[in-house]
């Protein structure tokens, strides 16, 4: 899966409109117009060959090639659109650093940035997994939300980032 098919289905599951995709983007940083968003929002026809390590935005007349930064710029937008501004704390810098470091850990900061903005807990997301026909313990799940780096860390495959969104579907669109 790349970045734009994750906007893609994170959007339906979550029925985002237009407009507050615009203003998403916007509170994480990122400057788009709704034209610009739309194609965003667009398969590119080689979507499955892309260079993940590219981080330069890629634009033809119809398509723009979702980065690791604006994916991550549209998940903390999505996470104050949903929770509102979180005061900084006395000492912490005002930006955090990032956390997508490659396309390896996409996925994994998909799941913890979309449990934050939902106020989603552990069992939520066992039970949206399951909605998708997909079990998992509440030990394998701890081992995707971990830091990468950690030594119980686990990277999250496709398979469970597109049975999360489809469960999301499942739980928020009937």
């Amino acid at each position: 899966m790349d970045n734009n098919d994750i906007l893609i289905r994170l959007r339906y599951a979550l029925d985002i409109k237009d407009q507050d995709m615009v203003e998403i983007f916007k509170l994480g940083g990122v400057d788009l117009t709704k034209e610009e968003v739309l194609k965003v929002l667009t398969k590119s026809d080689d979507s499955y060959e892309d260079d993940y390590d590219n981080e330069d935005t890629v634009e033809n007349d119809d398509h723009i090639k979702c980065t690791n930064s604006m994916l991550e710029s549209f998940l903390n937008g999505l996470i104050t659109f949903k929770r509102g501004p979180q005061e900084p704390k006395p000492g912490q810098p005002n930006k955090p650093d990032r956390s997508i470091k490659n396309h390896a850990s996409v996925n994994n900061v998909m799941l913890k940035k979309v449990k934050i903005a939902l106020k989603l807990t552990s069992e939520d997301i066992i039970d949206i997994l399951d909605e998708a026909g997909v079990t998992i313990t509440k030990g394998e799940l701890s081992a995707l939300l971990r830091k990468e780096g950690h030594k119980n860390y686990k990277e999250c495959g496709d398979k469970y980032a597109r049975n999360f969104l489809k469960g999301l579907t499942i739980k928020f669109r009937g």
